[in-house]
C-alpha cells in the first residue's frame, strides 16, 4: 500500500515541476532565448529539475536570451553567456539539454504504452521480457535518442554553420554518449522504485497512470542527470559538444 505521505509529496513535486516550467516559459515569452530551441530545452527541464532549473535559467540562462546577446553581437564582443557562465555550469546546461530531449521521449514512450499495451507487445512482451518495463524501455530509448539528436542538430548545425548531413552526423555524435549514461541513471533508478521501493518494500505496483510513477520519474531523471554529467563535461572539452 503506498503510504498518504508518499502521495502528497509526490503530487507537491510534480506541481512545483509543472510550476517551473510555467514560470520559464514565461519569461521565454518576455525574452526568448536567442537558439530557438533552448526555448524548448528549459521548461523541459524545469519539469523534472524543478525550482534548481528555475535558479540555473534565471542566474545563467537568461544570459543567452535574445535581449543579452544582441547587444554584445551588434558591438562584436564575446556574448555574455560565454564571459559569465563558468566552465560547469555550461556542463550542466549541456547536460540538461541532453535530458530535455530524454524527458519528452520517456514522456510519450510511457504513456504511448500505457494507452496502447500492443505496443509492449510488439516489443518483446511478455514474448522476451517478463516485465512491460523492459520492452517500454526499448521505445524510451528510441525516441529519447530522436529527440536528442533533433535538439542536438538545432544547436550545432547554426553554431557551426554546417550542410544538414554534416548537423546529423556531429548531432549523432554529440548525443550518442550522453544519452546512454543519462539512460543508465534513469533506468537504474527507475528499476529500483519499481522492485525494490514498490514492489518489495510497499507491496505495490508502480503504473504510469499515478502521481508516484510520475515523481520516481523526476527522481530518475536526476540520477540521470549525475550519470550524464561527467560525459558531458569529457564531451565538452574534446569539442564534440558546443559550450552553452
Amino acid at each position: 500500500m503506498i503510504p498518504a505521505w508518499l502521495h502528497a509529496i509526490a503530487i507537491i513535486s510534480l506541481l512545483m515541476g509543472l510550476v517551473s516550467a510555467i514560470v520559464i516559459i514565461v519569461a521565454e515569452m518576455r525574452d526568448p532565448q536567442h537558439m530557438w530551441i533552448m526555448n524548448v530545452v528549459w521548461p523541459l527541464f524545469a519539469l523534472f529539475a524543478s525550482v534548481a532549473a528555475i535558479w540555473l535559467y534565471f542566474r545563467y540562462g537568461v544570459l543567452a536570451s535574445h535581449g543579452s546577446m544582441m547587444p554584445a553581437m551588434k558591438n562584436n564582443k564575446t556574448p555574455p553567456n560565454k564571459r559569465f557562465t563558468p566552465f560547469g555550469i555550461m556542463v550542466a546546461k549541456g547536460t540538461a539539454h541532453c535530458g530535455s530531449g530524454c524527458a519528452l521521449g520517456d514522456i510519450i514512450a510511457e504513456w504511448l504504452v500505457f494507452l496502447v499495451p500492443a505496443i509492449a507487445v510488439w516489443l518483446g512482451y511478455p514474448a522476451f521480457f517478463s516485465e512491460k518495463m523492459f520492452a517500454t524501455w526499448i521505445l524510451d530509448f528510441i525516441l529519447a535518442f530522436g529527440f536528442g539528436v533533433v535538439f542536438q542538430y538545432f544547436t550545432i548545425k547554426p553554431m557551426r554553420d554546417l550542410s544538414v548531413g554534416q548537423g546529423i552526423l556531429q548531432a549523432i555524435k554529440a548525443d550518442t554518449l550522453s544519452l546512454i549514461s543519462w539512460q543508465v541513471g534513469m533506468y537504474g533508478f527507475m528499476a529500483i522504485a519499481h522492485f525494490l521501493i514498490f514492489k518489495d518494500l510497499l507491496g505495490a505496483e508502480l503504473t504510469v497512470a499515478s502521481v508516484e510513477f510520475w515523481f520516481m520519474m523526476q527522481i530518475a531523471m536526476g540520477c540521470g542527470f549525475v550519470t550524464s554529467y561527467p560525459v558531458n563535461m569529457w564531451l565538452i572539452r574534446s569539442g564534440v559538444k558546443e559550450k552553452m
